[in-house]
């Protein structure tokens, strides 16, 4: 299947071209995204992916996108998308702007709001490497998701070169951070752990609810203190003492099975969240 797109209230193709020139977003990255995947037809979690958009919104300046718009924009590309869509991506851009890196003033902006639906290919299992890059915990956008992705862009190609389909990123003091669209956990010691927000971190929607799911049932699975994991803490998963997991909106709760291009094996408690996951997710579609 292609591409579907929802703009300024209107169907669109792949080949229409919807945004300005100096549209803001295209010009220096000044905008942010939403990413769900899609079961039967309806986006899983969107009410908390809406929240999340907000919030990345105004922690980059921009005015809160409007909500109303944005579901309007979902509801009419997966009607229009057919069965087999399984992702779901918004986009909310600066709009116009000048050339450089600042904006308009508020009263002459114009928000571009975008909704696509497409293919969203999922694994069961994810495959990672270490890469020598870093992301920057003190920066002014840490946490937020925002369309400035060439650091993502340049670190999973890496990967991709490398045979794999996600690296894992320390952050600047040598602690492990995330992946370039996913969270990472560790597992060992009987439980999973994963690096707090402070480490820089997206606060990733599956993430979330995982966090609330395990604690639901019991399941051994805590954000890490401050610190607590280091980067090397990836040594002890290559040696077979620890093993990883990885989160995201598409791969939903992935065991990793590959770490720098040597087999390594799902840890148990890594399956049953999965096995969690999966179950929870089938009983409500917006949790």
């Amino acid at each position: 299947m292609g591409v579907v797109i929802w703009s300024n209230g209107r169907l669109h193709g792949p080949e229409d071209l919807l945004l300005s020139g100096v549209d803001h977003g295209l010009t220096v990255g000044d905008g942010v995204f939403e990413t769900c995947a899609v079961y039967d037809g309806t986006a899983f979690a969107l009410s908390r992916h809406l929240r999340r958009l907000e919030r990345s919104a105004l922690g980059l300046g921009l005015a809160a996108p409007d909500e109303g718009a944005v579901r309007e924009g979902v509801a009419a590309v997966l009607a229009d998308a057919g069965p087999e869509v399984g992702r779901l991506r918004i986009t909310l851009t600066g709009g116009p702007g000048p050339l450089g890196s600042h904006r308009f003033a508020p009263e002459e902006q114009r928000q571009s709001i975008l909704v696509l639906a497409g293919p969203g290919a999922r694994s069961e299992v994810s495959r990672v490497v270490r890469v020598p890059w870093v992301r920057n915990e003190r920066s002014s956008v840490a946490g937020l998701k925002t369309t400035s992705y060439a650091e993502n862009v340049v670190a999973v190609a890496e990967a991709y070169r490398r045979g794999a389909d996600e690296a894992v990123l320390a952050n600047t003091v040598g602690e492990l951070c995330e992946g370039t669209a996913s969270n990472v956990f560790v597992e060992r010691d009987g439980e999973l752990v994963t690096p707090p927000l402070s480490s820089g971190c997206l606060a990733g929607i599956t993430r979330e609810l995982l966090l609330e799911w395990s604690a639901a049932v019991g399941l051994p699975v805590r954000e890490a203190a401050p610190g607590e994991l280091r980067y090397e803490v990836l040594d002890e998963v290559a040696d077979g003492s620890a093993h990883l997991m990885m989160s995201g909106s598409i791969r939903n709760v992935s065991p990793v099975v590959s770490l720098d291009g040597v087999d390594i094996d799902a840890g148990p408690v890594s399956l049953e969240a999965q096995r969690l996951f999966q179950a929870r997710l089938a009983d409500d579609l917006d949790p």
